[in-house]
């Protein structure tokens, strides 16, 4: 038996009705069934119920009485306040990177190893996998620097970054190398000890393929 089959029913729900939500295989404004992921999971409605509360407090569920609860779009603004966080919490990485020679070089394998990871996703075109090895790439760069804080903060976004990723490259899955190329280009910078030309570049970046 597998250990999410051995999960909690109430965590499983949670987890799989997440997961739905995150790879937009639900799209913000559907309206979802506790019956519908009861029967999915083949468990009661209970552990449903609970799952489905979780995610309202997590704003990514909105329950409406005696029907379910509805999809919540991403709302208004959000996409750029994550934006903005993230370039803010890159670049203050790369400036330590850049000054700290040890940091740097240890950072350096694990970026390229993301790199790699992209470049055989987007050869297969696989959207899904490419965007979790773009989300390894940039979460790379703020491990690398050795802030925990940072760290722990750009992680709460991951959920977040994660439905606008996919959202952003899944139509562009034939675009892929497009985004690859850009991030070689970053990288480039960070081995270049340049921090103000990486975050010039960033924001380019993130503005072509997410604003």
């Amino acid at each position: 038996m597998t250990e999410q089959a051995m999960a909690p029913a109430g965590d499983r729900a949670y987890r799989h009705t997440k997961e739905l939500i995150l790879s937009g295989e639900l799209a913000g404004g559907q309206l979802l069934s506790e019956g519908e992921i009861a029967g999915r999971l083949d468990i009661s409605r209970t552990p449903v119920r609970e799952a489905f509360l979780r995610l309202e407090a997590e704003e990514f569920l909105r329950l409406i009485p005696k029907r379910g609860a509805i999809v919540v779009p991403v709302p208004p603004g959000e996409a750029e306040d994550v934006l903005d966080l993230r370039e803010a919490l890159e670049t203050a990485a790369v400036r330590r990177l850049a000054r700290d020679e040890r940091l740097l070089a240890d950072a350096e394998p694990r970026l390229r190893k993301a790199l790699q990871r992209q470049t055989a996703s987007a050869e297969r075109q696989d959207a899904e996998a490419f965007a979790a090895a773009d989300d390894a790439f940039h979460t790379g760069i703020v491990e690398a620097a050795g802030n925990r804080l940072a760290t722990k903060f750009y992680a709460s976004l991951g959920d977040r970054q994660r439905r606008m990723s996919l959202g952003v490259l899944r139509p562009k899955a034939q675009q892929l190398d497009v985004v690859l190329r850009e991030h070689g280009q970053l990288l480039d910078r960070i081995l270049a000890r340049d921090p103000e030309d990486f975050s010039r570049s960033l924001s380019e970046h993130l503005d072509r393929h997410h604003r």
